[in-house]
Protein backbone atom coordinates (compact mmCIF):
# COMPACT_ATOMS: atom_id res chain seq x y z
CA UNK A 1 0.00 0.00 0.00
CA UNK A 2 1.21 3.47 -0.79
CA UNK A 3 0.79 6.57 1.34
CA UNK A 4 -2.30 7.33 -0.74
CA UNK A 5 -3.99 4.14 0.53
CA UNK A 6 -7.69 4.71 1.23
CA UNK A 7 -7.59 2.24 4.10
CA UNK A 8 -7.30 2.84 7.83
CA UNK A 9 -4.84 0.95 9.97
CA UNK A 10 -6.06 -2.16 11.75
CA UNK A 11 -6.99 -1.40 15.35
CA UNK A 12 -5.87 -3.64 18.16
CA UNK A 13 -8.65 -6.14 18.94
CA UNK A 14 -9.23 -8.64 21.69
CA UNK A 15 -9.91 -11.45 19.23
CA UNK A 16 -7.12 -13.71 18.07
CA UNK A 17 -7.02 -16.66 15.70
CA UNK A 18 -8.23 -19.69 17.64
CA UNK A 19 -10.25 -17.53 20.04
CA UNK A 20 -13.76 -18.67 20.85
CA UNK A 21 -16.80 -17.15 19.15
CA UNK A 22 -18.23 -16.49 22.61
CA UNK A 23 -15.77 -13.60 22.95
CA UNK A 24 -17.87 -11.75 20.34
CA UNK A 25 -20.99 -9.64 21.05
CA UNK A 26 -23.37 -12.06 19.31
CA UNK A 27 -26.96 -12.86 20.33
CA UNK A 28 -27.42 -15.94 22.57
CA UNK A 29 -29.40 -17.73 19.83
CA UNK A 30 -26.53 -17.17 17.39
CA UNK A 31 -23.97 -18.41 19.95
CA UNK A 32 -26.07 -21.53 20.54
CA UNK A 33 -26.34 -22.18 16.79
CA UNK A 34 -22.56 -21.79 16.34
CA UNK A 35 -22.05 -24.38 19.09
CA UNK A 36 -24.45 -26.78 17.34
CA UNK A 37 -22.64 -26.27 14.03
CA UNK A 38 -19.31 -27.05 15.70
CA UNK A 39 -17.98 -23.52 15.15
CA UNK A 40 -15.95 -23.32 18.34
CA UNK A 41 -12.81 -21.36 17.41
CA UNK A 42 -12.40 -18.54 14.93
CA UNK A 43 -10.20 -18.80 11.85
CA UNK A 44 -7.61 -16.02 11.39
CA UNK A 45 -9.83 -13.98 9.03
CA UNK A 46 -12.82 -14.29 11.39
CA UNK A 47 -10.77 -13.28 14.43
CA UNK A 48 -9.26 -10.29 12.61
CA UNK A 49 -12.40 -8.96 10.93
CA UNK A 50 -15.41 -9.73 13.14
CA UNK A 51 -14.56 -7.30 15.98
CA UNK A 52 -14.21 -4.56 13.33
CA UNK A 53 -17.39 -5.33 11.40
CA UNK A 54 -19.55 -6.01 14.46
CA UNK A 55 -18.50 -2.55 15.69
CA UNK A 56 -20.07 -1.14 12.50
CA UNK A 57 -16.95 -0.23 10.49
CA UNK A 58 -16.53 -0.70 6.75
CA UNK A 59 -13.87 -3.29 5.95
CA UNK A 60 -11.55 -4.40 3.19
CA UNK A 61 -10.04 -7.80 3.91
CA UNK A 62 -7.59 -10.02 2.10
CA UNK A 63 -8.99 -13.54 2.32
CA UNK A 64 -9.03 -16.52 0.00
CA UNK A 65 -11.79 -19.05 -0.59
CA UNK A 66 -11.65 -21.66 2.18
CA UNK A 67 -10.44 -19.24 4.89
CA UNK A 68 -13.80 -18.98 6.67
CA UNK A 69 -14.57 -15.55 5.22
CA UNK A 70 -18.24 -16.34 4.55
CA UNK A 71 -18.93 -16.65 8.27
CA UNK A 72 -16.80 -13.52 8.81
CA UNK A 73 -19.30 -11.37 6.89
CA UNK A 74 -22.44 -13.50 7.41
CA UNK A 75 -22.37 -13.13 11.19
CA UNK A 76 -22.21 -9.35 10.76
CA UNK A 77 -25.05 -9.02 8.25
CA UNK A 78 -27.22 -11.36 10.36
CA UNK A 79 -26.50 -9.24 13.44
CA UNK A 80 -27.54 -6.12 11.49
CA UNK A 81 -30.78 -7.77 10.40
CA UNK A 82 -34.26 -6.99 11.70
CA UNK A 83 -36.21 -10.24 11.02
CA UNK A 84 -39.53 -8.47 11.57
CA UNK A 85 -38.83 -6.08 8.68
CA UNK A 86 -39.63 -8.06 5.53
CA UNK A 87 -37.36 -6.21 3.10
CA UNK A 88 -33.91 -6.77 1.58
CA UNK A 89 -31.48 -5.60 4.27
CA UNK A 90 -28.28 -7.29 3.06
CA UNK A 91 -26.82 -7.91 -0.40
CA UNK A 92 -23.83 -10.15 -1.17
CA UNK A 93 -22.25 -9.90 -4.65
CA UNK A 94 -20.24 -12.94 -5.83
CA UNK A 95 -18.33 -13.54 -9.09
CA UNK A 96 -19.96 -16.87 -9.98
CA UNK A 97 -23.16 -18.79 -9.48
CA UNK A 98 -21.28 -21.60 -7.74
CA UNK A 99 -19.80 -19.31 -5.12
CA UNK A 100 -23.16 -17.57 -4.67
CA UNK A 101 -24.85 -20.91 -4.00
CA UNK A 102 -22.15 -21.89 -1.49
CA UNK A 103 -22.47 -18.53 0.28
CA UNK A 104 -26.28 -18.85 0.33
CA UNK A 105 -26.08 -22.30 1.92
CA UNK A 106 -23.60 -21.12 4.56
CA UNK A 107 -25.72 -18.08 5.50
CA UNK A 108 -28.78 -20.36 5.79
CA UNK A 109 -26.87 -22.58 8.23
CA UNK A 110 -25.76 -19.59 10.29
CA UNK A 111 -29.29 -18.13 10.28
CA UNK A 112 -30.92 -21.23 11.76
CA UNK A 113 -31.05 -19.61 15.21
CA UNK A 114 -33.61 -17.06 13.93
CA UNK A 115 -37.07 -17.93 12.65
CA UNK A 116 -38.25 -17.02 9.16
CA UNK A 117 -35.15 -15.36 7.76
CA UNK A 118 -35.51 -15.62 3.99
CA UNK A 119 -32.32 -15.81 1.94
CA UNK A 120 -32.57 -15.65 -1.84
CA UNK A 121 -29.97 -16.50 -4.49
CA UNK A 122 -30.23 -14.46 -7.73
CA UNK A 123 -27.83 -15.65 -10.44
CA UNK A 124 -27.64 -15.92 -14.18
CA UNK A 125 -28.28 -19.34 -15.70
CA UNK A 126 -31.78 -19.48 -14.20
CA UNK A 127 -34.97 -18.02 -15.65
CA UNK A 128 -36.07 -14.63 -14.35
CA UNK A 129 -39.74 -15.35 -13.65
CA UNK A 130 -39.29 -17.68 -10.61
CA UNK A 131 -36.76 -15.19 -9.17
CA UNK A 132 -39.19 -12.28 -9.66
CA UNK A 133 -41.94 -14.33 -7.97
CA UNK A 134 -39.64 -15.06 -5.02
CA UNK A 135 -38.78 -11.37 -4.68
CA UNK A 136 -42.47 -10.47 -4.71
CA UNK A 137 -42.92 -12.71 -1.65
CA UNK A 138 -40.12 -10.83 0.10
CA UNK A 139 -36.57 -11.62 1.25
CA UNK A 140 -34.21 -10.43 4.00
CA UNK A 141 -30.90 -11.31 2.33
CA UNK A 142 -30.03 -11.54 -1.36
CA UNK A 143 -26.89 -13.28 -2.70
CA UNK A 144 -26.14 -13.03 -6.39
CA UNK A 145 -23.92 -12.29 -9.36
CA UNK A 146 -23.52 -8.64 -10.45
CA UNK A 147 -25.15 -9.00 -13.87
CA UNK A 148 -28.30 -10.68 -12.60
CA UNK A 149 -28.64 -8.30 -9.64
CA UNK A 150 -28.33 -5.39 -12.09
CA UNK A 151 -31.06 -6.96 -14.28
CA UNK A 152 -33.45 -7.09 -11.33
CA UNK A 153 -32.66 -3.51 -10.32
CA UNK A 154 -33.32 -2.27 -13.86
CA UNK A 155 -36.63 -4.17 -13.97
CA UNK A 156 -37.63 -2.79 -10.57
CA UNK A 157 -38.12 -6.32 -9.17
CA UNK A 158 -35.38 -5.77 -6.54
CA UNK A 159 -35.68 -2.88 -4.07
CA UNK A 160 -32.71 -1.88 -1.91
CA UNK A 161 -34.22 1.02 0.08
CA UNK A 162 -33.94 -0.95 3.37
CA UNK A 163 -30.40 -2.24 2.76
CA UNK A 164 -27.92 -1.79 5.61
CA UNK A 165 -25.09 -4.15 4.60
CA UNK A 166 -23.39 -4.61 1.20
CA UNK A 167 -20.77 -7.36 0.78
CA UNK A 168 -18.41 -7.63 -2.21
CA UNK A 169 -17.09 -11.20 -2.08
CA UNK A 170 -13.98 -12.17 -4.08
CA UNK A 171 -13.91 -8.63 -5.48
CA UNK A 172 -10.67 -9.17 -7.40
CA UNK A 173 -12.22 -12.00 -9.40
CA UNK A 174 -15.30 -9.92 -10.13
CA UNK A 175 -12.96 -7.25 -11.51
CA UNK A 176 -11.05 -9.88 -13.55
CA UNK A 177 -14.37 -10.92 -15.08
CA UNK A 178 -15.15 -7.33 -16.13
CA UNK A 179 -17.77 -6.53 -13.50
CA UNK A 180 -16.43 -3.12 -12.37
CA UNK A 181 -19.24 -1.16 -14.04
CA UNK A 182 -21.90 -3.63 -12.85
CA UNK A 183 -20.64 -3.43 -9.25
CA UNK A 184 -20.60 0.36 -9.49
CA UNK A 185 -24.18 0.40 -10.78
CA UNK A 186 -25.39 -1.87 -7.97
CA UNK A 187 -23.52 0.04 -5.25
CA UNK A 188 -25.05 3.33 -6.42
CA UNK A 189 -28.53 1.84 -5.96
CA UNK A 190 -27.77 1.11 -2.29
CA UNK A 191 -28.50 3.65 0.47
CA UNK A 192 -25.42 5.81 1.13
CA UNK A 193 -25.72 5.17 4.88
CA UNK A 194 -24.79 1.48 5.00
CA UNK A 195 -21.97 -0.83 6.02
CA UNK A 196 -19.83 -2.14 3.14
CA UNK A 197 -17.54 -5.17 3.46
CA UNK A 198 -15.09 -6.02 0.67
CA UNK A 199 -13.22 -9.34 0.55
CA UNK A 200 -10.46 -9.93 -2.00
CA UNK A 201 -7.62 -12.45 -2.37
CA UNK A 202 -5.38 -9.88 -4.10
CA UNK A 203 -5.22 -6.09 -4.31
CA UNK A 204 -5.25 -5.05 -7.99
CA UNK A 205 -5.67 -1.34 -8.81
CA UNK A 206 -9.42 -1.74 -9.23
CA UNK A 207 -9.83 -2.68 -5.57
CA UNK A 208 -8.50 0.72 -4.50
CA UNK A 209 -10.87 2.44 -6.91
CA UNK A 210 -13.83 0.46 -5.58
CA UNK A 211 -12.89 1.20 -1.98
CA UNK A 212 -12.45 4.92 -2.57
CA UNK A 213 -15.81 5.19 -4.33
CA UNK A 214 -18.02 2.93 -2.26
CA UNK A 215 -16.51 2.37 1.19
CA UNK A 216 -16.52 4.86 4.06
CA UNK A 217 -13.25 5.05 6.05
CA UNK A 218 -12.68 1.30 5.70
CA UNK A 219 -10.36 -0.54 8.03
CA UNK A 220 -8.05 -3.11 6.48
CA UNK A 221 -7.31 -6.69 7.41
CA UNK A 222 -4.50 -8.35 5.50
CA UNK A 223 -3.46 -11.85 6.46
CA UNK A 224 -0.44 -13.82 5.38
CA UNK A 225 -0.94 -16.43 2.67
CA UNK A 226 -3.01 -19.14 4.30
CA UNK A 227 -1.56 -22.08 2.39
CA UNK A 228 1.73 -22.97 4.05
CA UNK A 229 4.28 -24.37 1.62
CA UNK A 230 4.66 -27.42 3.82
CA UNK A 231 0.96 -28.25 3.43
CA UNK A 232 1.14 -28.47 -0.38
CA UNK A 233 3.71 -30.92 -1.70
CA UNK A 234 4.56 -30.08 -5.30
CA UNK A 235 6.06 -32.53 -7.77
CA UNK A 236 6.74 -32.09 -11.48
CA UNK A 237 6.79 -35.04 -13.89
CA UNK A 238 8.34 -34.80 -17.34
CA UNK A 239 6.28 -36.67 -19.94
CA UNK A 240 5.89 -36.78 -23.68
CA UNK A 241 2.90 -34.72 -24.79
CA UNK A 242 1.04 -37.75 -26.16
CA UNK A 243 1.54 -39.68 -22.90
CA UNK A 244 0.07 -37.15 -20.46
CA UNK A 245 -3.50 -38.50 -20.31
CA UNK A 246 -2.33 -42.02 -19.47
CA UNK A 247 0.12 -40.45 -17.01
CA UNK A 248 -2.83 -38.97 -15.07
CA UNK A 249 -4.25 -42.47 -14.56
CA UNK A 250 -0.84 -43.67 -13.39
CA UNK A 251 -0.56 -40.81 -10.86
CA UNK A 252 -4.03 -41.61 -9.51
CA UNK A 253 -3.17 -45.30 -9.13
CA UNK A 254 0.08 -44.47 -7.33
CA UNK A 255 -1.14 -41.73 -4.96
CA UNK A 256 -4.76 -42.99 -4.63
CA UNK A 257 -6.30 -39.65 -3.52
CA UNK A 258 -9.99 -39.71 -2.57
CA UNK A 259 -10.72 -36.44 -4.42
CA UNK A 260 -8.66 -34.95 -7.24
CA UNK A 261 -9.15 -31.80 -9.31
CA UNK A 262 -7.43 -32.13 -12.70
CA UNK A 263 -6.82 -28.94 -14.69
CA UNK A 264 -6.58 -28.90 -18.49
CA UNK A 265 -6.06 -25.87 -20.70
CA UNK A 266 -8.80 -26.78 -23.22
CA UNK A 267 -12.32 -28.25 -23.16
CA UNK A 268 -11.29 -30.92 -25.68
CA UNK A 269 -8.43 -32.03 -23.42
CA UNK A 270 -10.97 -32.32 -20.58
CA UNK A 271 -13.24 -34.55 -22.65
CA UNK A 272 -10.34 -36.73 -23.80
CA UNK A 273 -9.05 -37.18 -20.25
CA UNK A 274 -12.47 -38.20 -18.89
CA UNK A 275 -12.69 -40.86 -21.63
CA UNK A 276 -9.26 -42.21 -20.68
CA UNK A 277 -10.10 -42.26 -16.97
CA UNK A 278 -13.44 -43.99 -17.53
CA UNK A 279 -11.67 -46.67 -19.58
CA UNK A 280 -9.24 -47.14 -16.67
CA UNK A 281 -12.12 -47.62 -14.22
CA UNK A 282 -12.13 -44.24 -12.48
CA UNK A 283 -15.22 -42.30 -11.45
CA UNK A 284 -14.54 -39.04 -13.29
CA UNK A 285 -16.70 -36.07 -14.29
CA UNK A 286 -15.97 -32.91 -16.26
CA UNK A 287 -17.05 -29.29 -16.05
CA UNK A 288 -17.24 -27.10 -19.12
CA UNK A 289 -18.93 -23.90 -20.19
CA UNK A 290 -21.19 -25.69 -22.68
CA UNK A 291 -23.09 -27.61 -19.98
CA UNK A 292 -26.64 -26.82 -18.91
CA UNK A 293 -26.67 -25.21 -15.47
CA UNK A 294 -28.60 -28.14 -13.96
CA UNK A 295 -25.99 -30.63 -15.21
CA UNK A 296 -23.20 -28.38 -13.97
CA UNK A 297 -24.79 -28.17 -10.51
CA UNK A 298 -25.12 -31.96 -10.35
CA UNK A 299 -21.44 -32.43 -11.22
CA UNK A 300 -20.33 -29.99 -8.53
CA UNK A 301 -22.59 -31.57 -5.91
CA UNK A 302 -21.22 -35.08 -6.64
CA UNK A 303 -17.63 -33.93 -6.47
CA UNK A 304 -18.10 -31.86 -3.31
CA UNK A 305 -19.84 -34.71 -1.46
CA UNK A 306 -17.13 -37.26 -2.43
CA UNK A 307 -19.25 -39.29 -4.86
CA UNK A 308 -16.79 -38.65 -7.69
CA UNK A 309 -13.04 -39.32 -7.51
CA UNK A 310 -11.82 -36.94 -10.22
CA UNK A 311 -13.20 -33.65 -11.52
CA UNK A 312 -11.63 -32.53 -14.80
CA UNK A 313 -12.00 -28.84 -15.63
CA UNK A 314 -10.53 -25.79 -17.30
CA UNK A 315 -9.65 -22.75 -15.19
CA UNK A 316 -12.73 -20.92 -16.46
CA UNK A 317 -15.06 -23.81 -15.58
CA UNK A 318 -13.55 -24.18 -12.10
CA UNK A 319 -13.94 -20.51 -11.11
CA UNK A 320 -15.60 -20.12 -7.73
CA UNK A 321 -15.12 -23.80 -6.90
CA UNK A 322 -14.37 -24.46 -3.24
CA UNK A 323 -14.07 -28.10 -2.17
CA UNK A 324 -13.33 -29.34 1.34
CA UNK A 325 -10.84 -32.19 1.73
CA UNK A 326 -9.32 -32.04 -1.72
CA UNK A 327 -6.35 -34.39 -1.55
CA UNK A 328 -4.72 -33.63 -4.89
CA UNK A 329 -4.55 -31.19 -7.78
CA UNK A 330 -3.11 -32.43 -11.08
CA UNK A 331 -1.98 -29.94 -13.68
CA UNK A 332 -2.48 -31.99 -16.84
CA UNK A 333 -1.28 -28.95 -18.75
CA UNK A 334 1.05 -26.40 -17.21
CA UNK A 335 -0.53 -22.96 -17.28
CA UNK A 336 1.50 -20.10 -18.81
CA UNK A 337 0.35 -17.80 -15.96
CA UNK A 338 2.17 -18.18 -12.60
CA UNK A 339 -0.77 -16.61 -10.71
CA UNK A 340 -3.13 -19.20 -12.17
CA UNK A 341 -0.69 -21.96 -11.14
CA UNK A 342 -0.68 -20.69 -7.53
CA UNK A 343 -4.48 -20.43 -7.57
CA UNK A 344 -4.83 -23.98 -8.93
CA UNK A 345 -2.59 -25.66 -6.37
CA UNK A 346 -4.05 -23.56 -3.55
CA UNK A 347 -7.28 -25.58 -3.87
CA UNK A 348 -5.58 -28.38 -1.91
CA UNK A 349 -3.68 -28.26 1.40
CA UNK A 350 -6.44 -26.29 3.12
CA UNK A 351 -6.48 -25.60 6.85
CA UNK A 352 -4.62 -28.42 8.65
CA UNK A 353 -4.73 -30.84 5.71
CA UNK A 354 -1.88 -31.84 3.46
CA UNK A 355 -2.29 -31.96 -0.30
CA UNK A 356 -0.46 -33.03 -3.44
CA UNK A 357 0.08 -30.69 -6.40
CA UNK A 358 1.29 -32.79 -9.33
CA UNK A 359 2.21 -31.20 -12.65
CA UNK A 360 2.81 -32.99 -15.96
CA UNK A 361 5.31 -31.24 -18.23
CA UNK A 362 6.28 -31.97 -21.79
CA UNK A 363 9.72 -30.72 -22.90
CA UNK A 364 7.94 -27.74 -24.46
CA UNK A 365 6.50 -26.84 -21.03
CA UNK A 366 9.90 -26.38 -19.37
CA UNK A 367 9.89 -22.66 -20.15
CA UNK A 368 6.52 -22.26 -18.41
CA UNK A 369 7.84 -24.05 -15.33
CA UNK A 370 10.85 -21.72 -15.32
CA UNK A 371 8.51 -18.70 -15.33
CA UNK A 372 6.54 -20.19 -12.39
CA UNK A 373 9.81 -20.88 -10.56
CA UNK A 374 10.96 -17.29 -11.06
CA UNK A 375 7.61 -15.77 -10.04
CA UNK A 376 6.95 -17.93 -6.96
CA UNK A 377 10.44 -18.73 -5.73
CA UNK A 378 9.80 -22.49 -5.65
CA UNK A 379 12.49 -24.96 -6.61
CA UNK A 380 10.73 -27.57 -8.80
CA UNK A 381 11.03 -31.12 -7.52
CA UNK A 382 11.36 -33.28 -10.63
CA UNK A 383 10.36 -36.94 -10.75
CA UNK A 384 10.03 -39.58 -13.44
CA UNK A 385 6.96 -41.67 -14.16
CA UNK A 386 9.16 -44.78 -14.00
CA UNK A 387 9.45 -44.26 -10.25
CA UNK A 388 5.70 -44.55 -9.68
CA UNK A 389 4.67 -47.86 -8.15
CA UNK A 390 1.15 -49.28 -8.23
CA UNK A 391 0.88 -51.55 -5.19
CA UNK A 392 -2.92 -51.74 -5.20
CA UNK A 393 -4.68 -52.57 -8.47
CA UNK A 394 -8.22 -52.41 -7.05
CA UNK A 395 -10.30 -49.66 -8.70
CA UNK A 396 -10.27 -46.31 -6.90
CA UNK A 397 -13.87 -46.02 -5.68
CA UNK A 398 -15.29 -42.81 -4.22
CA UNK A 399 -16.55 -43.40 -0.67
CA UNK A 400 -20.03 -41.98 -1.30
CA UNK A 401 -22.89 -42.29 -3.81
CA UNK A 402 -25.31 -39.43 -4.54
CA UNK A 403 -29.04 -40.08 -4.46
CA UNK A 404 -31.31 -37.55 -6.17
CA UNK A 405 -34.78 -37.01 -4.70
CA UNK A 406 -37.25 -35.34 -7.06
CA UNK A 407 -38.45 -32.50 -4.86
CA UNK A 408 -36.69 -29.58 -3.22
CA UNK A 409 -37.33 -26.15 -1.71
CA UNK A 410 -40.41 -25.76 -3.90
CA UNK A 411 -41.92 -28.73 -2.04
CA UNK A 412 -40.58 -27.31 1.27
CA UNK A 413 -38.17 -30.24 1.72
CA UNK A 414 -35.32 -29.50 4.13
CA UNK A 415 -32.05 -31.30 4.78
CA UNK A 416 -33.36 -32.39 8.19
CA UNK A 417 -36.33 -34.13 6.55
CA UNK A 418 -34.04 -36.30 4.43
CA UNK A 419 -31.66 -37.01 7.31
CA UNK A 420 -34.63 -37.97 9.46
CA UNK A 421 -35.97 -40.35 6.81
CA UNK A 422 -32.60 -42.10 6.52
CA UNK A 423 -31.78 -42.29 10.23
CA UNK A 424 -35.37 -42.92 11.35
CA UNK A 425 -37.45 -45.58 9.65
CA UNK A 426 -34.65 -46.53 7.23
CA UNK A 427 -32.36 -47.29 10.19
CA UNK A 428 -29.05 -45.89 8.94
CA UNK A 429 -26.58 -44.08 11.18
CA UNK A 430 -25.72 -40.38 10.95
CA UNK A 431 -22.16 -41.36 9.99
CA UNK A 432 -23.44 -43.19 6.88
CA UNK A 433 -25.07 -40.02 5.54
CA UNK A 434 -22.94 -37.31 3.95
CA UNK A 435 -23.74 -33.87 2.57
CA UNK A 436 -27.34 -32.98 1.74
CA UNK A 437 -27.98 -30.29 -0.89
CA UNK A 438 -31.50 -28.93 -1.34
CA UNK A 439 -32.10 -27.05 -4.60
CA UNK A 440 -35.31 -25.54 -5.95
CA UNK A 441 -36.62 -28.75 -7.51
CA UNK A 442 -34.31 -31.56 -6.33
CA UNK A 443 -32.57 -32.78 -3.19
CA UNK A 444 -29.21 -34.56 -3.31
CA UNK A 445 -27.97 -36.73 -0.47
CA UNK A 446 -24.63 -38.51 -0.28
CA UNK A 447 -24.69 -41.93 1.37
CA UNK A 448 -21.87 -44.38 2.08
CA UNK A 449 -21.20 -46.54 -0.97
CA UNK A 450 -21.86 -49.75 0.96
CA UNK A 451 -25.46 -48.78 1.79
CA UNK A 452 -26.35 -46.98 -1.44
CA UNK A 453 -28.62 -49.66 -2.91
CA UNK A 454 -30.44 -50.25 0.35
CA UNK A 455 -30.79 -46.50 1.00
CA UNK A 456 -32.23 -46.05 -2.50
CA UNK A 457 -34.72 -48.87 -1.92
CA UNK A 458 -35.81 -47.60 1.52
CA UNK A 459 -36.22 -43.99 0.39
CA UNK A 460 -38.16 -45.12 -2.70
CA UNK A 461 -40.56 -47.26 -0.65
CA UNK A 462 -40.71 -44.95 2.37
CA UNK A 463 -41.66 -41.32 2.86
CA UNK A 464 -39.92 -37.96 3.16
CA UNK A 465 -41.90 -35.34 5.07
CA UNK A 466 -44.91 -37.68 5.02
CA UNK A 467 -44.91 -38.03 1.23
CA UNK A 468 -43.69 -40.70 -1.18
CA UNK A 469 -40.81 -39.51 -3.35
CA UNK A 470 -39.04 -40.59 -6.52
CA UNK A 471 -35.36 -41.34 -5.98
CA UNK A 472 -32.52 -42.32 -8.28
CA UNK A 473 -28.78 -42.82 -7.92
CA UNK A 474 -26.62 -40.46 -9.96
CA UNK A 475 -24.06 -42.39 -11.94
CA UNK A 476 -20.85 -40.88 -13.24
Amino acid sequence: MTDASPFSAIPETNAAAGASFNTLPLAPAMQANLQQLGYLQMTPIQAASLPITLAGHDLIAQAKTGSGKTAAFALTLLTNLNPRRFAVQALVLCPTRELAEQVTQEIRRLARGEDNIKILSLCGGSTMRPQINSLEHGAHIVVGTPGRIMDHLERGSLQLDALNTLVLDEADRMLDMGFFDDISYVAKQCPPRRQTLLFSATYPDGIGRLAQRFLSNPQEVKLLEQHEDSKIRQRFYEVKHEERLQAVALLLKHYRPVSTLAFCNTKQQCRDLVDVLHAAGFHALTLNGDMEQRDRDQVLIQFANRSCSVLVATDVAARGLDIDQLEAVINVDVTPDPEVHVHRIGRTGRADQDGWALSLCSPADKRRVAIIEQATGIVPEWHGLAGLQVDDETPLQPPMVTLQILGGRKEKIRAGDVLGALTGDAGFTREQVGKINVTEQSTYVAVARGIAREALRKLSTGKVKGKSVKVRALQD
